[in-house]
């Protein structure tokens, strides 16, 4: 990255620009109050570093060796604020250094009624964004995929169904994003795009989410290291799209584990994020444990190791559930997990433990 002084004129930041674009690369620039930073995006081996740091107006050129830059906290450290981290905001929402947010609903759309039923219990219950998925990648292709799975037309009705719930009880919407052919649709109705986990890897459908503008939520893919993860999520914020949410959801148990729990939680990872990089963290202590009586404590142990937020499957009859219904909890226990979480975390902000490293 190239650190400009404080005194760096204009036509000095344009030259660095000029040179970095003139090396075949790609220059992001982010603007701080006191100075500004350049970071290449590309193949860095064909910039003269030397040579750039040469250049009037430059304090530094320096190579940053994690391989996510644009995220990480090494630009924080070059704009002078090291404690730095991120509040992704969603309407009057703020994900990031702050109390929790629930993002609650169930794993699919079915229906009108049932969306809007749901939307109407989350809310009461004391979530904060509603969920509902319309195209379930699902790993037998004679699985319900999804009320989306139709048609288009299905598809944009679903959708429209899930705004029109969301609207009703004055909910932010989050659905998930399968293929690169269904982006410009959702994004006509949520306010965040989910990328699923095994979507994580998809650098095409990263980018094209990305150019939309709106927020994104990344889950971790189940067999992805924390660095794949933030390396990844550099693929939007490369395209100038830093409102991003990462996602812990489970990672593929060892031996006999998925006997016990669907995936094993990294609860590790939550604290390392932090460490690492400014955007913020949740958890979706559904997927990751496949069971609905480990919710509680999953969640509850989430919000303990620093998350700023949780996503969890609810559903008011999850018998009857066409998708996960063994993992879902009814609105009652939603309310019951809420309402622990928050008393959790404003014990912790009393003892002084909700900072981030």
């Amino acid at each position: 990255m190239i650190v400009m002084k404080t005194d760096a004129t204009e036509e000095d930041i344009q030259r660095v620009i000029a040179e970095v674009e003139g090396s075949g690369l790609r220059a992001v620039v982010i603007r701080g109050e006191y100075m500004s930073v350049i970071g290449p995006v590309g193949d860095e081996r064909r910039l003269d570093f030397d040579k750039v740091a040469t250049l009037p107006g430059v304090k530094e050129a320096a190579r940053v060796e994690a391989p996510y830059k644009l995220i990480g906290k090494e630009y924080a450290r070059f704009l002078g604020e090291p404690g730095a981290h991120k509040r992704v905001s969603i309407g009057k929402i703020h994900i990031g250094n702050g109390e929790p947010v629930i993002i609650a609903g169930p794993c699919a759309v079915e229906s009108k009624q049932q969306i809007v039923r749901m939307a109407e219990e989350v809310k009461k219950a004391g979530a904060h964004i509603l969920r509902g998925g319309i195209f379930k990648p699902r790993s037998s292709v004679h699985s319900f995929q999804g009320v989306g799975a139709g048609s288009a037309q299905d598809a944009e009705e679903a959708l429209s169904w899930l705004k029109e719930a969301g609207d009703a009880f004055d909910l932010p919407i989050v659905t998930e994003v399968r293929g690169e052919a269904m982006v410009d649709m959702v994004a006509k109705y949520v306010d965040i795009m989910h990328i699923g986990a095994r979507n994580m890897y998809d650098q095409d459908l990263l980018v094209q989410v990305a150019q939309k503008g709106k927020p994104v939520l990344l889950k971790r893919h189940f067999g992805a290291s924390v660095e794949e993860l933030l390396s990844f999520s550099e693929y939007i914020a490369a395209e100038g799209n830093k409102d991003i949410i990462l996602c812990e959801r489970g990672i593929v148990p060892v031996g006999k584990g998925k006997s016990y729990t669907r995936y094993t939680l990294d609860l590790a990872a939550i604290p390392v994020v932090h460490r690492e990089t400014y955007l913020p963290i949740i958890v979706d202590p559904s997927h990751a444990t496949g069971r609905r009586d480990l919710i509680f404590d999953m969640s509850c142990a989430s919000i303990s190791a620093g998350a700023d937020g949780l996503m969890i499957e609810s559903h008011y009859n999850p018998a009857e559930a066409l998708v996960d219904g063994p993992q879902m909890v009814t609105p009652d226990e939603l309310k019951d997990i809420i309402d622990a979480c928050k008393t959790l975390y404003r014990t912790k902000k009393e003892l002084g433990r909700t900072s981030r490293a």
